[in-house]
């Protein structure tokens, strides 16, 4: 399972010379990249192959781990990774049976929050009457997202209260 497994669908399967390469190609979030290096690192990867929708690291023993945009997918039920100090948590793969997973951290889901309203007092100030052949037109205000971090343990979004999945 160590070499070239052949072209994508589309014919663009290449090598890339490193880790940086393929992360930039794939446009992975720039704050996964040490988190990935981390992983490639903790399990000993030789190569890098285009794959199309994901990045396969053909490791020196076990099969391949293929690096989306979100998550890292080919280990065993009984790996052990450790990065930082901490063991990732391995989910299993639903579409890469029977290996398992893990989330990268910034491609877990995310809180949403409505759009920050200004501070003070809010008053209501009539309306003046439209004409009904009007078009509306589409609301072009941004909805801002809160950060409130990532837990250290399980690399899941903490919500609102600061808890994340592994607190409950």
């Amino acid at each position: 399972m160590n070499e070239v497994q052949g072209p994508t669908p589309a014919g663009t399967s290449r090598p890339y010379r490193s880790l940086a390469e393929a992360l930039r190609a794939h446009r992975i979030p720039v704050e996964n990249h040490e988190f990935i290096g981390a992983v490639t690192d903790a399990v000993g990867i030789l190569s890098y192959i285009d794959r199309g929708r994901y990045i396969e690291a053909l490791r020196r023993e076990g099969a391949a781990l293929h690096i989306g945009r979100t998550y890292i997918n080919g280990f065993t039920e009984d790996e052990q990774i450790t990065v930082a100090g901490r063991v990732l948590p391995l989910l299993p793969s639903e579409g890469r049976a029977p290996y398992f997973y893990v989330n990268q951290p910034s491609g877990l889901p995310s809180l949403t929050v409505a759009a920050k309203r200004p501070a003070g007092t809010r008053t209501s100030a009539p309306r003046a009457a439209k004409p009904a052949s009007a078009p509306r037109a589409p609301k072009a205000t941004p909805v801002e997202e809160r950060d409130y971090g990532v837990c250290d343990t399980c690399f899941m979004v903490r919500n609102a209260a600061g808890k994340c999945g592994c607190d409950e």
